[in-house]
């Protein structure tokens, strides 16, 4: 009888390790990415003779900021903010700056068009976008999001955890 009560025991601690991964409680990653933008298409300008004046000054990309935010906690202890970025030639991205959360497992980068601040698990009860797995868990980082996304309509870019189905935070955005 005590070798049954010892393997079942045995049995639900490694479960419990497999689905909590405590050892993240102590581990932390940080990355820094430079901001996605556009490179000068333009040349230099040239002169009649067809030679370049010299001009280092190109034109000017037409990125835009889309929406802006600040994480607030949920699951987990949150900050950092998020700028939800349309480069000139249509690509878009989500970049996270500032981002400090803690690890977990099987962490994402949603936008999704629940609000922030909600319910820890309401975020994926209407419509969302999966843009990645969370690439550290301090810094700046830079998410594509994919070129077939409706992203109108999105209110939150959210730090979500698929294996428990919660939020650790979430920032408001709101994209027309």
């Amino acid at each position: 009888m005590k070798w049954v009560l010892a393997v079942a025991l045995a049995a639900a601690l490694a479960f419990g390790a497999w689905a909590f991964e405590p050892w993240r409680l102590f581990t932390s990653s940080e990355l820094s990415e430079a901001a996605p933008s556009s490179s000068p298409s333009a040349p230099a300008e040239s002169s009649a003779d067809g030679r370049s004046d010299g001009s280092t000054s190109p034109q000017t990309p037409d990125d835009q900021v889309l929406a802006t935010g600040s994480f607030e906690d949920a699951e987990h202890a949150t900050s950092g903010s998020v700028r939800v970025l349309e480069l000139a030639d249509g690509t878009r991205f989500v970049r996270v700056e500032g981002l400090a959360t803690s690890d977990g497992p099987d962490l994402h980068v949603w936008l999704s068009d629940q609000p922030s601040g909600g319910d820890w698990g309401s975020y994926d009860d209407g419509r969302w976008v999966t843009l990645g797995e969370l690439k550290a868990t301090h810094g700046d980082h830079n998410y594509e999001v994919p070129a077939s996304a409706r992203i109108a309509g999105m209110r939150s870019v959210v730090i979500w955890c698929d294996r428990f189905n919660v939020a650790f935070g979430s920032a408001p955005v709101e994209l027309a």
